[in-house]
């Protein structure tokens, strides 16, 4: 992967939907040439896919919480398919530590988030659950640069 890779994954970061005709303007090589090269980084794998970034709050999502979750090794091929399942929950993480499983959720209310929590608790055990008041650093992307690891440089 090229400087020209790592911009053109830039830029799609930015805007999944800006144009060959733009990046092929800010990369300086044709437009044929940017669509083979995002190509061959979909082939790769690279490129996963493209995404559209929702306010969940306008779509009367209002509370969102960390949920951690205690499982017994014996429980996860359970526990997989059931978060899979369900929507509201956004990103499910198996991590180190005490509780071996980290959600990101969001509900319309706290009764609808309390009902969840219940449901996993009943299911699959012990929890600990962090309510978000705000959200300072949205989710985003990682620049790339020419020194991997060096973006904030």
């Amino acid at each position: 992967m090229d400087q020209i890779d790592r911009k053109i994954i830039n830029m799609l970061e930015d805007n999944a939907r800006v144009s060959l005709k733009e990046m092929s303007a800010a990369c300086y090589i044709s437009s044929p040439a940017i669509a083979a090269r995002i190509s061959k980084l979909e082939e790769s794998g690279v490129i996963t896919g493209y995404h559209v970034s929702v306010n969940m709050e306008k779509l009367d999502y209002h509370v969102k919480a960390f949920i951690r979750v205690q499982l017994e090794p014996k429980q996860k091929s359970e526990f997989y398919p059931y978060m899979r399942s369900i929507p509201n929950v956004i990103e499910c993480n198996c991590v180190t530590g005490d509780y071996s499983e980290v959600m990101e959720v969001v509900f319309p209310s706290t009764t609808d988030l309390d009902d969840f929590i219940n449901e996993i608790q009943r299911r699959f055990g012990k929890t600990s659950t962090q309510i978000v008041f705000s959200t300072s650093v949205n989710h985003r992307s990682v620049k790339l640069t020419d020194k991997p690891g060096k973006e904030n440089e």
